[in-house]
This record gives C-alpha cells, structure tokens and sequence, in this order.
C-alpha cells in the first residue's frame, strides 16, 4: 500500500507513541549509505522535498521499504502528478463504506438514532465528493482537508453545522485508525471545528433559542389536541420530539400526575410531576387518539392522524415538521433555530431560576460525572414538583399561584 503523505507538516510516527510536530529526543539515524535519496525527518520518518512540498515515505526502522516507496513514485511525483493508487490501497469510499455500515448497525440496535445516520452519511457524501471515490486515504494531507473545509463552508452553513460536519469527517478517519483499517492517523493540518470565539458570536448574533410566555400561549391556542399536549411536555418537563413521539401510556400515570419516562437518547432516569393543564391535555389526546395502523405502536401515548408514530426510524420528523408549520401561521419563526426542541431549552432556563440542579437534571434526563452524583442517592418528588412549579408559575402566573395554594 502506498504511504505517500504530500504536506507542509509531518504525519505522525508509530501509532503507540504519536510524534509531534517539533523536534524530537530520540537520535536521529545516519543515512544508510551516503547516496541515500531520503533524510531523516525529526518525526521519525524517512521524508523528501519535491517540487517545494514534503513527502513522507516509511519510518526510520525500514529504510528499504520507504526507499521502494520513493523510487515506485518519485517519476510522478517529480513531474508534479498525483502517483497512482496502489490497487489494493484503502480508498476513502471504502472507509465510508466500513464506517457507515458499523454505524447503522447502532442504529439497528437502537443505540443511535436514524437521524444521525443520515447526518455521517451527508458528511462522508460531501467528502468523497471533493477528494474523489478512489482516493487512497494514505495519500491525504492537510492540503485535501483544507479543500473539504472549504467546500463545507462555501455552503454559508452556521457555525454548529460547520463544526458538526468537521467533527463528522475526522471521526471517520479515526475510526479507521482505531479499527486497524489504517496503519497510522491521517494529518488533518487546520481542519478544525470553528473556534468557540466564532461560535459565541454567532449565537449571540442569532438571540436566545427561547419561547417567551406570550409565545407559548399563542402556540397552545392554536395547536392540535395531540400537538397541544407535546406543547405542554415541552415546558412542563422539559420533553424533545423523540422524548414524545416514543412515550408509552405505560410511563404515564394520569390519576397521580406523574410521568417516568427514561430518555430515548441516552437511557438516562427521568421523572417529573405534570401540570393540571398538562394532565387534561393528555387525557383528551389519548381519549380522541386515532386507531394505530400497525399493532406495536397501540401502547404509544400519540398517534399521527394517519394512525402512525409521531417518531420516525429515518430523518424525517413529524413533530419538527408539525411545529414548523405552527410557528410560521403564528408568525413566531423569525429567529433562526427556533422549533419543538426550543421548549427543551426554554424548560431548563426558566428551572435553574429555582437553584435546584440536580432535581432539574433528574427531570430532564442530564446525567452529571461529578462525585456529588455518585453519592446522591435520592431525590425527593418535593423538590421535584418545587421545580415544575417554578416554571408553571413563570409561564401561567396568578392563575398557577391560586391553584398551587
């Protein structure tokens, strides 16, 4: 396989003791004999300048084969041609292809979610676009990265979706490594996410991703009977569209109040006392619930009008799309970013005001690494129905007080 890496900057040494870019304490050795037509890069390769570019041909420990490598190349590489692929060589639609396949069977386990699929395959798309099916992945450097990231943002994409696609395309090259497909890291060079700084501005730019009260309102006197109880999941425990689209009745318990639902994404416990206005939403959604078309779907909370799940196993989302189109009748779309999944964000900034963390982690599903959470054994449905609370009074205000007293 062809190990030729054209580059400003080295590629990295024996995949156990990564090599940085700078200088190095081990001794470098002495050419093999004097007319030897490779030197001894600091990174621990055999390495030569062409045509004003580094080419990295094998480690020290194999002068023979890196020197093979060299004289199999260097007719094309010195005429300025992209040597020809080793016809056994690792193209980078083969790794798409290894890639793509372990990841959908996550998702057939249900350890990933089909959207995220869909998300790898866009970016292994765009990859194998601008580099080329039959590339070798041993023959990339920096320089073909820098065309990926330029491709990626002449699309005027924002920031997250930027940092999204790179964060994408690298994981699929360590991917390779990882699994051995690979026989040492590719150097990305400054093919990187954008800089939090970016990111920042950005978001400050966009405004807050919240729903005020007012705009919850409008959205809850004009939504469906079944889209009007999501609504009400959304600000009341802080639910996302997967979160109510695979409810179960069996997580529900109308007559005490309370839902326990763990959360779809992660697995992670949940628990959250519901709001009265919450309770009858959901009873008139599941007395006026359309009959199921398939049988495993009778033990969800929502239906579609067709009969169907409100969660998808592909990209599509009914529950975006739903909310979508009532933002846009109310007019409330203006702000970029905004959707179902804003009701999860507004929940939880509206709930820290309660300065109770960890009960508002519980009912959102957020798991914490800290050594306060490996001794926390419990917490009481006080504090948690003190947190729901908060929230309700924010959004229904004297009304909430009354009826909380």
């Amino acid at each position: 396989m062809s190990k030729v890496h054209s580059t400003s900057r080295p590629v990295q040494n024996n995949p156990s003791q990564p090599p940085t870019t700078g200088s190095t304490t081990r001794k470098k050795p002495a050419k093999p004999y004097p007319e030897f037509p490779l030197y001894a890069h600091p990174t621990g390769y055999w390495a030569k300048k062409i045509r004003g570019k580094f080419y990295y041909f094998g480690r020290w420990t194999d002068p023979d084969g890196a020197l093979q490598r060299y004289l199999e190349q260097k007719d094309d590489l010195h005429a300025g041609r992209t040597p020809r692929p080793d016809p056994d060589a690792l193209t980078v639609k083969d790794l798409a292809n290894v890639f793509l396949n372990r990841k959908k069977e996550r998702v057939d386990t249900g350890e990933l979610s089909p959207r995220t699929w869909g998300d790898y395959k866009a970016a292994c798309t765009l990859l194998l676009t601008v580099l080329g099916k039959g590339r070798a992945v041993a023959s990339l450097g920096p320089d073909d990265f820098a065309k990926v990231r330029s491709k990626i943002t002449s699309h005027g994409w924002s920031a997250v979706r930027v940092r999204d696609f790179v964060r994408r395309i690298r994981s699929l090259f360590n991917y390779g490594f990882k699994v051995g497909k690979m026989d040492r890291p590719v150097l990305f060079g400054e093919f990187n996410p954008p800089s939090q700084k970016t990111m920042r501005l950005e978001r400050a730019k966009r405004g807050p991703k919240l729903f005020g009260v007012e705009e919850i309102h409008r959205m809850l006197a004009v939504a469906g009977t079944q889209l009007r109880a999501m609504i009400l999941l959304g600000i009341n425990c802080g639910y996302g569209n997967a979160d109510c689209g695979t409810l179960p009745l069996s997580a529900v318990n109308l007559e005490s109040g309370w839902i326990n639902y763990p959360r779809p994404k992660t697995g992670i416990n949940r628990r959250c006392p519901l709001w009265p206005e919450t309770t009858d939403a959901l009873k008139e959604a599941i007395a006026n619930r359309p009959k199921p078309k398939c049988p495993e779907d009778s033990g969800l909370v929502f239906l579609t009008k067709h009969g169907h799940r409100w969660h998808k196993k592909t990209e599509d989302n009914p529950v975006s799309k739903e909310t979508a189109k009532l933002l846009r009748e109310l007019g409330i779309n203006g702000r970029k970013g905004l959707g179902f999944y804003t009701l999860r964000h507004t929940f939880r900034t509206i709930a820290d005001e309660s300065r109770d963390q960890p009960a508002i982690d519980l009912i959102m599903g957020h798991a914490r690494d800290d050594m306060a959470s490996v001794y926390r054994e419990r917490i009481s449905d006080e504090r948690l129905i003190a947190v729901t609370d908060y929230v309700r009074r924010w959004l229904f205000g004297k009304e909430a007080e009354a009826k909380i007293e």
